[in-house]
């Protein structure tokens, strides 16, 4: 997300933000572009792989990732501060994109040592 009135001919780090908990991006931590510029931070997107992997029921609502825009009934997280959702397919995706991403030392949570999955 871009912060509301930021110059889009003179993007600075702080004018975007995460879609989830709407931290402003200094350049400390990791950011996920989605579709249209929605992107979610790494530590949102590790609460949203935890919660997958702990509670895989489908969520029941219709209703649209806001990083692939996609119309979704399949399990999903919604951030608890904004109506932003994220859905499994798009968590696996953005994990494993971050997990081998030499710049950033984010890693997939895990339990005991062992990477948990949302599938399991």
């Amino acid at each position: 997300m871009h912060r509301q009135g930021a110059d889009q001919q003179n993007m600075q780090p702080a004018d975007f933000l995460c879609d989830f908990c709407l931290r402003p991006w200094d350049g400390s931590f990791p950011l996920v572009e989605g579709h249209k510029g929605s992107l979610i931070c790494g530590r949102c997107l590790t609460v949203a792989w935890t919660e997958l992997a702990a509670a895989p029921e489908p969520t029941g609502e219709p209703h649209a990732c806001t990083l692939c825009l996609a119309e979704q009934d399949t399990p999903s997280w919604q951030s608890p501060t904004t109506d932003a959702w994220i859905c499994k397919t798009c968590t696996k995706r953005c994990a494993g994109y971050l997990h081998n991403d030499p710049d950033w030392d984010w890693k997939k949570p895990t339990h005991s040592g062992t990477p948990t999955d949302p599938d399991e």
